[in-house]
């Protein structure tokens, strides 16, 4: 027999676990409804057969000080190929807790869980073998196509939501160790799984109305906190409004007075103006006499004329300045209003939500009460059925004391008759004598026994009534002790499912030390099979019983060749070694040969 490639065996097994793992968490995910913490068992358990996965024939690097023996290198790689992996890194390289380089591995595994990439980031990797054969053995996991097969495994996880703090986790110490329990299932387990589902599932709805609860509240205080803080906005806003009018008032009378001025001022000029035109006539009459007392005169009003110009342009100036900071101000009164009006529309959406608010909290306190109800219902009949069973023992004990008042009436009754028919022997031979004269008391006397033996009759029904109600309680409780009994036997039979549990993982222990000695005894079986070549072997499916105790095989009971005959026996009743002409070590023996081995011995020694 050809021996496997213990490397190609070490893959299967890694390959095998990988699916495990991937299966349970996706159908645990799924089951499970939610985002995924760091706490979940089956997530954990994923990351360390991913990390035994990528451990798998990595090469091991020498310094001075140890040997280097991480994942963190070929991870790293992947920032070469494939561009988008380089935030990953970046974020790994910038944790402040993470001092190993397995640490930051591990947080990149969780990094890329989270993105949903971590197919398509070792996709690129394991396309690269030349690049990898750095970090890799040839016979390593990511260099055969296992690790082609775990990639497209991996694929399937992007239905999963995780969300995985990566601050605050110690990464650098963690032990990687598979956990094989989660993936060994039993009969019991799946329905006490099957059960803690639905119990998780009726806490998971309870812990989700009441974090819908909480979420409602908060934010009905944030509403209405935003409402109070909205409203002192909106008081801070009608006042600016109202000093911007008083403002704009003031400017309005600024403006006017600054056109009386200017009114007044161009009336100055014109009067100016004509008393320089009288001057200038009267300077020209006078410039015939005077010419060079009217130049002067002249250029003097032009100056005057010149100056007064400036000022009225300086005048005109300012009242355009003024125009625009009226039209200013009047454009920054619009943009207030309409900011009022935006700010009013988000008061009214405001009280909307938290009208909607409000219903939904109803509804959800409408709920629980529906619940509430429906306990308390179901606690009201329990509570009836508890008070039916009391009436029902209450009625037996009234019967059973009516019971004996009958029979006891009865006995009465009975003695009564007794002794009135002794009376009336003794008396008989007095009444003979008196029978013309008491024949009226004879006639009474009888429509006395008619009325006595009508009532002893309708006692006699109401008897019988009484017994056919006191058998219908009878089966009644008859039954119940029947229920009881069978709750009972179940009960037993829980407690032998248990025991035989736990002989079966007994046995499973014997077997699990059986096969370790089985390793040592192989030569020996060899040996045996040698001798054996000539002789036929029973089969082990065809035998069920023992053939000398002819008791059943069981886990605990375990199926025995017999070396020198070839049938099947109990490890009782072969358990006995001898040495056989085709081999010379002693092997197993069952009795019967046992016995005539001795014998033959015996006979052959003089």
């Amino acid at each position: 027999m050809a021996t496997k490639d213990p490397t190609a065996v070490e893959r299967a097994n890694l390959l095998n676990m990988a699916k495990l793992s991937i299966k349970g968490l996706i159908e645990s995910a799924l089951s499970f409804g939610r985002t995924l913490d760091s706490d979940y068992p089956p997530l954990q358990q994923f990351f360390v057969v991913m990390e035994h996965c990528l451990k798998h024939g990595l090469k091991v690097r020498k310094s001075f000080l140890s040997y280097n023996k991480t994942i963190w290198g070929p991870l790293e790689l992947v920032e070469k190929l494939y561009p988008e992996a380089e935030e990953i890194g970046a974020s790994v390289r910038d944790l402040p807790g993470l001092k190993t380089p397995l640490g930051r591995a591990r947080a990149w595994l969780r990094l890329a869980l989270m993105q949903k990439k971590m197919a398509d980031y070792l996709r690129c990797l394991i396309i690269q073998r030349d690049l990898l054969s750095e970090f890799y053995e040839y016979h390593a996991l990511m260099m055969e196509e296992e690790g082609a097969v775990i990639v497209g495994l991996l694929v399937g996880l992007n239905v999963i939501d995780a969300n995985l703090c990566v601050k605050g986790e110690d990464l650098d110490s963690q032990v990687g160790v598979i956990d094989f329990s989660m993936y060994l299932k039993n009969e019991e387990d799946i329905g006490n799984k099957e059960r803690n589902v639905q119990i998780a599932a009726i806490l998971d709805q309870k812990n989700y109305v009441e974090e819908l609860n909480r979420q409602l509240n908060s934010t009905v205080s944030s509403l209405h906190s935003r409402v109070g803080s909205l409203e002192k906005s909106n008081t801070k806003l009608i006042e600016e409004l109202a000093i911007a009018k008083n403002n704009i008032i003031k400017l309005q009378e600024e403006n006017h007075q600054l056109r009386s001025e200017n009114k007044m001022i161009l009336m100055k000029t014109q009067q100016h103006l004509e008393v320089t035109k009288v001057d200038v006539e009267t300077e020209l009459q006078t410039y015939k006499h005077s010419r060079q007392g009217l130049d002067e005169m002249y250029n003097d009003a032009r100056r005057q004329l010149r100056d007064e110009s400036q000022l009225r342009q300086d005048v005109e100036n300012e009242l355009s300045v003024q125009v625009s900071m009226k039209h200013e101000i009047e454009l920054a009164m619009k943009l207030l209003e309409k900011d009022i009006h935006e700010k009013q529309d988000t008061l009214i959406g405001l009280r909307q939500q938290l009208e909607e608010v409000k219903a939904i909290n109803i509804e959800m306190y409408q709920k629980l009460q529906g619940c509430e109800d429906g306990l308390k219902e179901k606690n009201e009949i329990i509570a009836r059925l508890e008070e039916k069973t009391n009436k029902i023992t209450i009625a037996m004990r009234q019967l059973e004391q009516r019971l004996q008042q009958a029979e006891k009436a009865q006995m009465e009754a009975e003695d009564e008759d007794e002794k009135y028919l002794q009376e009336c022997l003794s008396k008989s031979d007095s009444l003979q004598k008196q029978i013309s004269q008491k024949e009226k008391q004879l006639i009474q006397l009888e429509t006395d026994l008619k009325i006595e033996k009508e009532w002893r009759q309708t006692l006699q029904e109401d008897l019988q009534k009484e017994k056919d109600a006191l058998s219908h309680l009878r089966n009644e409780t008859q039954q119940i002790t029947s229920l009881k009994k069978e709750f009972l036997n179940l009960q037993d039979e829980n407690q032998q499912l248990k025991k035989i549990y736990r002989e079966q993982e007994q046995a499973l222990q014997e077997l699990g030390n059986k096969l370790s000695e089985s390793k040592l005894k192989i030569e020996d079986i060899k040996e045996a099979n040698k001798a054996l070549q000539g002789l036929v072997w029973l089969k082990d499916k065809e035998a069920t019983h023992c053939k000398l105790c002819e008791k059943e095989f069981s886990l605990s009971k375990r199926k025995h060749h017999c070396r020198n005959c070839g049938e099947i026996f109990c490890n009782a009743c072969s358990d006995n070694e001898l040495p056989l002409p085709s081999s010379p070590k002693p092997v197993r023996v069952c009795d019967s040969c046992h016995a005539m081995l001795i014998q033959r011995c015996s006979s052959n020694l003089p």
